[in-house]
């Protein structure tokens, strides 16, 4: 399998990152390398986007010499909405859906042939009104165990002016990569998923 590299680092033992932009300008200048690497070694790229921003997202990868109808046709790549990935009918985040939802986008690449699938999801999604940020922590904790298992690259994208200090540090604590301004490194931060998930059922115990 070809290795992969994000922001010119390579990534060959931890692959969930907790990117930090501060423009979407910032953003794209990071990643639509990222995604035509993927689509270069024939691997697919899953992108969870904001509905408003979908085809304007669709339009900058165009832009960068991806072919998006070809791409979308050979199913090398798919874009979803957070209405259909993160959040369910009701507007709602559980957790445990969209685990399940990974892992079967996971598989069905690999069964139809795919090297490896690449995630990346904007997560503005986090500041919608009434949302369960415990939950959200909860599942950036879970899934490391499923992305370290099969060497599953991940990017979840924050816009850095919308975190408060304590959202940000408990995101970090969460990953054990970070990218901030353009640079990827290892997180002195991360906590291991099973110590984190005790420390938010303690928080939860604490306060109810």
């Amino acid at each position: 399998m070809s290795s992969f590299t994000l922001a010119g680092t390579p990534l060959t033992d931890h692959f969930h990152v907790c990117a930090f932009f501060n423009s979407k300008a910032d953003e794209y200048e990071v990643l639509l390398p990222f995604y035509a690497e993927a689509h270069g070694q024939g691997e697919k790229t899953l992108h969870l986007v904001n509905p408003d921003n979908e085809q304007d997202h669709k339009s900058r990868l165009n832009a960068y010499g991806m072919n998006v109808p070809d791409l979308e046709q050979s199913g090398q790549l798919e874009v979803m909405t957070w209405h259909s990935s993160y959040l369910d009918g009701g507007g709602k985040f559980e957790r445990s859906s969209m685990l399940t939802k990974l892992i079967d986008a996971r598989n069905a690449a690999i069964d139809a042939g795919f090297p490896r699938l690449r995630v990346v999801g904007d997560m503005d999604w986090v500041f919608l009104e009434s949302m369960d940020f415990r939950g959200i922590l909860s599942y950036e904790a879970e899934v490391n165990e499923f992305l370290i298992l099969n060497k599953q690259p991940a990017v979840c994208v924050y816009d850095i002016a919308k975190l408060s200090g304590s959202m940000m540090m408990d995101l970090l604590r969460t990953h054990p990569l970070t990218l901030v301004n353009g640079v990827v490194q290892e997180n002195p931060f991360y906590t291991p998923a099973s110590k984190m998930l005790e420390e938010l059922d303690a928080r939860s115990n604490a306060y109810s």
